[in-house]
């Protein structure tokens, strides 16, 4: 009994070890991601050149895109294999792929210095971290829900309380590097210097990865010879109703992505209002999401996912309309800040909402594949597609047309799940 005792000891999960372990990856993914889209007119200066710099920026928001048409690959790839091999392998691969992709963009040449292969292999190093993020949020959501389900709404708000650290982090970058350097030195190093510290974060993430046990409920799991074969033909309907949670969540997160981009060319304001502005986003996300997996541990997930959109659909308009027609720093973060608030509510219980859905044996499959679907049709292009709508409209009040859309295909995805999800 002592053994016995001592072994359960050993594999009892701790929960801030846990937490850190699988969240990690989540940071690194979303810290690139967020760097990528901040510093995207320095990228594009760096790697994709042209006479007009509309086509450039256009070209490196093209890129950003493009990365996200494979993550749906490495969802079925990376969830199949963590649905079959182990939570623990998958999430291992994952970070492994990432810190690579992130080696290629810090240590890159610029295109003056070695010509087209530098936008190539730019790419490369995107398609290879959107692999990577394919099945890291499946599986390292799995892994939380299923070593702490009694505690999911809580535990897996952290999945994107993480990246609003990392989107407060990057913000820090852009802003201290906006003010520390001049803009000629941003263009030439100073970008580099943010993907250079998110380099660092990875080797912490892989040593605790290595260390972490399987949860119990996957150990003890029925065994499924083909994960994604049982995803296609019994539970595409899951699929579409995770995919439909996710749209309206997504979008407004690369649409703070794009906020520096947008406040810059379209509303001239100046780098640093833009980058206060997201730093803002980054605070909210990271301390209200996690709050908001407490609430609803209380009070349940559906109130807070119907309010949230209820006020998307009635305050986009006019908070948008607020900052076009008078574009200023305060105003700029009126919207950021109010976005951020409403996205933190709703966020918060999406992911145990998706773990849900799914039973253990395609969990990490059937989150990553339809997680991914949403991320990479309305989220990775989110900044090109404003970039077009506004070109094409001739209004800034685009982007607010866009959520709008969105909010209102998430509200239709949660009103069909009611029957499906169990109440928190």
């Amino acid at each position: 009994m002592s053994v016995l005792a001592e072994r359960q000891a050993v594999v009892a999960p701790n929960l801030y070890k846990t937490l850190f372990a699988t969240c990690v990856g989540n940071a690194l993914e979303w810290f690139d991601i967020a760097v990528y889209g901040f510093f995207a007119s320095y990228i594009a200066h760096a790697f994709f050149p042209t006479a007009d710099p509309a086509v450039s920026l256009l070209l490196t928001f093209g890129s950003f895109g493009v990365s996200f048409l494979i993550r749906p690959l490495g969802a079925v790839v990376l969830g199949a294999y963590a649905d079959r091999v182990g939570r623990k392998q998958a999430l291992l691969v994952s970070i492994t792929l990432m810190m690579l992709g992130g080696a290629i963009i810090v240590l890159m040449p610029s295109y003056a210095a070695i010509g087209l292969a530098a936008p190539i292999m730019v790419l490369l190093a995107r398609l290879i971290q959107g692999f990577s993020a394919g099945g890291e949020f499946g599986s390292s959501t799995a892994f939380l829900v299923e070593h702490f389900p009694d505690r999911r709404a809580f535990i897996a708000s952290w999945q994107f309380a993480t990246q609003g650290a990392s989107t407060l982090m990057a913000s820090a970058f852009g802003l201290g590097l906006s003010h520390y350097l001049s803009e000629t030195q941003i263009q030439e190093w100073g970008w580099r210097i943010p993907f250079a510290f998110g380099l660092l974060i990875g080797p912490v993430g892989l040593y605790i990865r290595r260390h972490l046990h399987e949860p119990e409920s996957f150990s003890q799991r029925q065994q499924v010879r083909s994960p994604l074969k049982l995803l296609a033909g019994q539970q595409k309907s899951l699929m579409l109703l995770a995919i439909g949670l996710m749209i309206i969540s997504t979008g407004i997160n690369y649409m703070l992505n794009y906020v520096p981009t947008y406040a810059t060319k379209s509303l001239h304001l100046s780098g640093t209002a833009a980058f206060s502005a997201t730093l803002l986003a980054g605070v909210v996300l990271t301390v209200v999401t996690p709050l908001m997996g407490l609430w609803a541990e209380k009070i349940g997930r559906r109130p807070l996912m119907w309010g949230s959109l209820v006020l998307l659909l009635l305050t986009i308009y006019p908070a948008f309309a607020l900052v076009v027609n008078h574009p200023t720093a305060d105003r700029l973060l009126i919207l950021v800040g109010w976005l951020a608030l409403l996205k933190s509510v709703y966020f918060s219980v999406v992911p145990s909402m998706m773990a849900d859905l799914f039973p253990v044996t395609t969990r990490a499959s059937g989150m990553a594949i339809s997680y991914n679907v949403a991320v990479t049709l309305f989220g990775g292009f989110a900044p090109l597609i404003c970039t077009l709508l506004i070109s094409a409209t001739g209004t800034s009040l685009a982007p607010g047309y866009y959520l709008m859309a969105l909010a209102l295909i998430s509200s239709w995805a949660l009103l069909k799940s009611q029957g499906r999800l169990q109440q928190a």
